[in-house]
């Protein structure tokens, strides 16, 4: 289980981060307010415990971003603002719950096995779909979205990319390409293959973080070029 604390007050950020470690979690801290979605751009924690307040700016402006990606985290927030109204209006704008300061770490404990059991009932629904970075296929549906926004796209450009999305970072020759895309072991002749990967990237350049990237000899790959060298 990976978890994404984020807070500004390091020592306190250090305190969760042994505490969660020695109950066998996997854990990354982050201490910037504008680091958050990167990281989980990058990284797809399943869990983030997100502090309320990082000086002066509310991480409540994040949260909304944050749920709107293809497979946001679950957001346990931590706040010493116990209000009543702003637990209310934490939840209202995405946090999956809200733990007032001081707590107990038995009760942080409690939260986020809840918080797990959550996780799994949305996977449950989510399996039919692949996603990679803001690329999120649906499966069954054949839909194919690039950061919530719906591509309309040919069936060959459809298996085309779903080959691509199954293999992220793999480099797939041009021949295996032909092979399971096109199913045919014969030779076109044609440029067929560059042909479609050209109306792939067009359809995807609203993202340039997502690429199919050429290596010449040896085929194409897909790649998130903020990550993937």
């Amino acid at each position: 289980m990976n978890i994404l604390i984020a807070d500004d007050e390091k020592p306190f950020l250090k305190f969760l981060d042994r505490g969660l470690r020695a109950e066998g979690y996997e854990c990354a801290m982050v201490y910037e307010l504008h680091e958050i979605l990167p990281y989980i751009k990058k990284h797809s924690p399943q869990i983030m415990v997100l502090d309320r307040m990082f000086g002066a700016e509310d991480s409540l402006t994040f949260v909304e971003l944050i749920k709107e990606l293809p497979s946001p985290p679950m957001i346990l927030m931590l706040s010493a603002l116990d209000e009543v109204s702003e637990r209310i209006r934490g939840l209202q704008k995405g946090a999956d719950d809200y733990l007032c300061k001081p707590f107990d770490f038995d009760e942080l404990l409690a939260r986020i096995t809840a918080l797990r059991r959550q996780l799994g009932t949305r996977d449950q629904t989510l399996k039919n779909s692949l996603s990679y970075g803001g690329l999120e296929l649906v499966l069954e549906e054949r839909i194919v979205r690039l950061n919530g926004e719906e591509l309309i796209l040919t069936k060959i450009e459809y298996e085309l990319l779903l080959y691509l999305a199954r293999n992220p970072k793999k480099v797939l020759s041009r021949e295996r390409i032909l092979s399971r895309v096109w199913q045919t072991d014969r030779d076109p002749q044609t440029n067929i293959v560059d042909v479609y990967i050209s109306r792939l990237r067009r359809k995807l350049d609203s993202d340039p973080t997502v690429t199919i990237q050429t290596l010449r000899g040896a085929g194409y790959r897909l790649s998130l070029s903020h990550q993937d060298s």
